[in-house]
């Protein structure tokens, strides 16, 4: 057996950054890079002007609970946790901004590599923790989704308190929604007229459909996810994206990897898009590669004139990650034995068409 030298050692280490254009997209070589955590990076923007990044605080929680010895989905429940309990993240839990009667509706999905079992809940209302919920629904029953009311008394039983979820600031921002909406208004592009955006200039517009999703691979290769969202701003009550289904904002294979999006929730359901990226992995693409495959099926969709954002994020078995977006300027977080930084994500287009 040869030698292992320092050098060796360190060049072992070493990461390539994925971010890059489509047309030159090529997977990192990266050695095995265990733990890690990654998560998409909404950034937050407080009203003093102070800006932070949701995942960060995610993936380094749930990173530092795996050198510890945690189970890969404890460390992503807590790490989302974190982002879930914040008042100042209108994209996620308490705070989140609520569907166009002023309600918060909260949809989650978690899903465990090694036992393969998985739960979730959709538009469950005064629980400001469903990453917590859905768990429960996987440990706790043999069912794999519960929904509005029902899913509301689950969680009642189990402890959880019910609480208003719609902040003051949220609320100011849904009431002026609402004063500059008109017949002109279309709920499928979800239009935000030049004077609300004008009004509330410290809010990112950009993450409307604001989710975050937490993957994570333990140094011993097992494998975890959460997704978790306040949905779509101003939505339809009722209306459920692909956070909370199985497969479409989530999905993990002990086997291969894991996969999560955010974005536009009902063009990554078209395409079953978290299980596309993970079944693209089995076959043996990169990270990368594999999202890259998927964002172009939906792009296909619309005639290569796609309407809105989505984003995909991957990791495989060996600790190789990846962040993809169709339009550029997505990033996402990292955690592993580098620390924590945020990574632009590779894109297809430079922007959506006018």
């Amino acid at each position: 057996m040869p030698k292992l030298t320092r050098r060796h050692f360190v060049l072992s280490g070493m990461t390539a950054i994925v971010s890059t254009r489509m047309r030159s997209a090529r997977a990192p070589s990266r050695s095995p890079n265990r733990p890690l955590a990654i998560a998409s990076a909404n950034r937050v923007t407080l009203p003093d002007g102070t800006v932070y990044y949701n995942g960060i605080r995610a993936t380094a929680r749930a990173f530092e609970l795996m050198r510890a010895g945690s189970d890969p989905l404890d460390a992503v429940i807590a790490g989302v946790t974190i982002v879930e309990d914040d008042p100042n993240d209108m994209s996620v839990g308490y705070g989140g901004l609520p569907n166009e009667e002023g309600e918060v509706e909260l949809d989650a999905s978690v899903m465990h590599g090694p036992t393969g079992r998985c739960g979730a809940v959709a538009a469950l209302r005064y629980i400001k923790n469903p990453s917590q919920v859905a768990r429960l629904v996987m440990e706790e029953t043999d069912h794999i989704l519960l929904v509005g009311e029902g899913a509301l008394r689950f969680a009642l039983s189990f402890g959880f308190q019910k609480q208003d979820l719609l902040t003051e600031r949220a609320r100011q921002v849904w009431l002026q929604w609402r004063r500059e909406r008109s017949e002109r208004d279309h709920w499928m592009q979800n239009k935000l007229p030049g004077a609300l955006r004008s009004a509330l200039p410290t809010l990112d517009w950009a993450h409307m459909t604001g989710t975050i999703n937490c993957l994570a691979v333990t140094e011993a290769g097992d494998l975890a996810g959460v997704t978790t969202t306040s949905g779509l701003a101003f939505k339809v009550p009722g209306r459920v994206g692909d956070s909370p289904i199985i497969g479409c904002g989530l999905y993990v294979d002990n086997d291969v990897g894991a996969a999560g999006s955010t974005g536009w929730g009902e063009d990554n359901i078209r395409v079953v898009g978290a299980h596309t990226v993970v079944e693209n992995m089995r076959r043996g693409m990169s990270p990368l590669q594999a999202c890259l495959d998927a964002l172009r099926r939906i792009v296909k969709l619309y005639g290569g004139r796609p309407a809105h954002q989505v984003n995909f994020y991957a990791i495989n078995k060996n600790g190789e990650y990846a962040g993809a977006a169709i339009f550029k300027g997505a990033q996402f977080a990292v955690t592993d034995a580098r620390g924590s930084r945020v990574e632009d994500s590779a894109y297809l287009l430079e922007r959506p068409p006018q």
